[in-house]
């Protein structure tokens, strides 16, 4: 099994003296990001969908084998809710496309107010191009269903497993033959922090639920304060231990 662990964004203020030297100006914290961790997941574009020649810009300052997973955008999830879905993915594919091979996994992360509609998520992933890596989080409950796991399972799309406090909540369904995993907030002090007890219980279950040639993308969402990077850090560590591979072990920032 590989394991790309990373977060979600890096363009951070309060990461300054956390992962960026004072001295490092902010157009070159991509690079030094990437001197740290093998993979980020954008997750401005969910705001804000970047051109593509912004996308071909980061492949461009990103090392090879560097992984880039990219969020879709809001207007496909939340104003669209996933109707009509072909011209929004259309848009998101071909503007992702200039991250070239360093594009990795795109995640579909629902509204809490959409409830569950297993033809409607049919569709919406039926439009993306073949070996699209799709990961999908649904935050309403109703989509926990049998129906909700087959469309996952034929489109080959991952069920995204988030983390908030600590606790899974959401199935822990293998829906593909690859995983990813986000973690939303911990409960270790100093919020919004995890602690190594809950990191451990993780990494367990990453190693027992894939075999060993599947990949697993992990990605953390707890940016304030630098907990992401603390914890994608002591997490790297904690997996290796557990017998998983990271993609490339996350380096501790000398600073």
């Amino acid at each position: 099994m590989t394991l790309f662990v990373g977060t979600s964004g890096w363009q951070y203020e309060d990461w300054r003296g956390v992962l960026y030297p004072a001295g490092v100006p902010v157009r070159r914290w991509l690079e030094e990001y990437t001197a740290h961790f093998a993979t980020v997941e954008i997750n401005n574009a969910f705001y804000r969908l970047p051109s593509r020649e912004t996308f071909a810009s980061w492949a461009e300052r990103v090392p090879p084998g560097f992984v880039v997973a990219v969020k879709a955008s809001r207007y496909l999830t939340h104003v669209k809710r996933l109707r009509d879905p072909e011209e929004p993915v259309r848009r998101l594919t071909a503007h992702a496309a200039g991250l070239g091979d360093r594009l990795g996994p795109v995640l579909l992360q629902l509204p809490p107010t959409l409830r569950a509609d297993p033809d409607l998520l049919d569709t919406c992933l039926a439009r993306f191009p073949s070996g699209t890596r799709v990961a999908v989080e649904p935050r309403h409950d109703s989509w926990w269903t049998p129906r909700v796991r087959a469309v996952l399972e034929r489109r080959g799309a991952a069920l995204c497993w988030a983390d908030a406090r600590s606790r899974p909540v959401t199935p822990l369904w293998r829906t593909a033959d690859w995983g990813y995993v986000r973690f939303h907030q911990g409960r270790a002090r100093p919020w919004p922090r995890y602690g190594r007890r809950a990191l451990e219980t993780w990494a367990g279950r990453i190693a027992t639920a894939w075999p060993a040639g599947a990949d697993v993308y992990a990605y953390f969402n707890n940016d304030p304060g630098g907990a992401a990077v603390e914890n994608a850090l002591l997490f790297g560590r904690l997996a290796e231990r557990a017998g998983l591979r990271p993609a490339r072990p996350p380096a501790v920032p000398a600073n």
